[in-house]
């Protein structure tokens, strides 16, 4: 595949080599995203995955083709992609085309290749499924970013007419209280990215379409979960101490409809909060108060998201603003708090849904 030496040729000589055979269209928001594959296989297990989101639509935004196959061989200059801050390992690596960039990750030989108008995913789909996700959601955020959204490091949770988003560096936790919120009749809205969006004086926020994984210490801290793990996986993880159990790297996907009833999963709300948690498991008292978050760019940090490598600016288009500023301009006009002190999610649980049930209209900071 030497001579390919763009996307369009790759599209081409794949599609001429693996027919399609099935298609599935996703309704995410506004946008509608159609994925076809040539494994029937692939399709049922996203349709599984995205019941919530299934559309009957005959037009899409986004086209994405899924090709299953073997993992196939593109000789091409592909640079290791850095870790992201934290992180040791290399996961993936990516070679610029003319018109787009492919990415391969390295441990399933999964290749990703993309540009303004062309999708693909190539190699062994469906044993994983989870890449394929990570994937349509990808071209999302994509679409999101180029129309003017922010991407936040956060999840997002609503009640009634007013949302709240939960940030924090890696690990303090802010998809357990997301879950622990939900237990008390939250909404879930996403869970570890979240697109943000200024509507004139107010703010809206927008979900990614994944379903929260988590470790054994969420599951087994929220006794709505537990059913997610085997009672023996309960048995012999229980045996861990609490450090141990926390930092425990085996993730379980918690699907929304099947732990907490339909109607549980809205890709949008209203953004009228973000709680930063900045605690630390030390057992002094859990301390949350409001802060402007123009005077804390340490804590800002954590709340925004670089795209990565899957977003491209569109070609003779200006890319767009994802400064500090900016993000600190549309946060501004929403209430912002820190969590400091001892990690609580029962305490922390009570503020954030004390401050969803406030009565009124959407608060707006002018």
């Amino acid at each position: 595949m030497e001579s390919l030496i763009d996307v369009k040729g790759l599209k081409e000589s794949l599609l001429e080599r693996y027919p399609l055979k099935a298609s599935l269209f996703l309704g995410l928001g506004d946008i509608i995203i159609q994925i076809k594959s040539n494994s029937e296989a692939l399709i049922g297990d996203l349709r599984r995955y995205f019941r919530e989101f299934i559309s009957w639509e005959s037009h899409e935004d986004i086209l994405i083709y899924a090709i299953e196959t073997d993992r196939e061989s593109f000789f091409l200059p592909f640079q290791e992609k850095e870790p992201d801050p934290g992180k040791t390992k290399i996961k993936e690596e990516y070679c610029d085309l003319p018109d787009g960039r492919i990415v391969r990750k390295r441990l399933t030989g999964l290749v990703l290749i993309f540009s303004g108008q062309c999708n693909l995913a190539v190699g062994p789909c469906t044993a994983n499924s989870n890449q394929i996700v990570n994937f349509i959601n990808n071209r999302f955020i994509e679409w999101m970013l180029r129309r003017g959204s922010l991407l936040a490091h956060a999840a997002g949770v609503c009640l009634g007419n007013r949302g709240l988003s939960v940030a924090g560096f890696s690990g303090a936790g802010k998809t357990t209280l997301a879950l622990h919120l939900l237990t008390r009749g939250a909404a879930f809205v996403s869970n570890d990215r979240l697109l943000v969006h200024r509507r004139d004086k107010s703010v809206r926020m927008y979900g990614v379409s994944k379903h929260p994984r988590v470790n054994p210490g969420t599951l087994l801290s929220i006794r709505r979960l537990e059913t997610v793990m085997s009672e023996e996986e309960r048995e012999a993880f229980g045996l861990l101490n609490g450090d141990d159990l926390w930092a425990l790297e085996h993730k379980y996907d918690v699907i929304i409809d099947e732990v907490f009833g339909n109607k549980k999963f809205n890709l949008s709300a209203p953004l009228n909060g973000l709680l930063l948690l900045n605690w630390k498991r030390n057992g002094v008292p859990l301390n949350i108060r409001p802060i402007d978050i123009a005077q804390r760019s340490d804590l800002l940090a954590a709340f925004i998201k670089s795209p990565g490598l899957f977003f491209l600016p569109e070609s003779g288009v200006a890319p767009p603003d994802l400064s500090p500023e900016r993000y600190v301009n549309i946060l501004q006009r929403c209430e912002v708090f820190e969590a400091s002190g001892g990690v609580d999610f029962d305490e922390a649980a009570d503020f954030c849904i004390d401050f969803l049930s406030r009565e009124g209209s959407d608060h707006v900071r002018t």
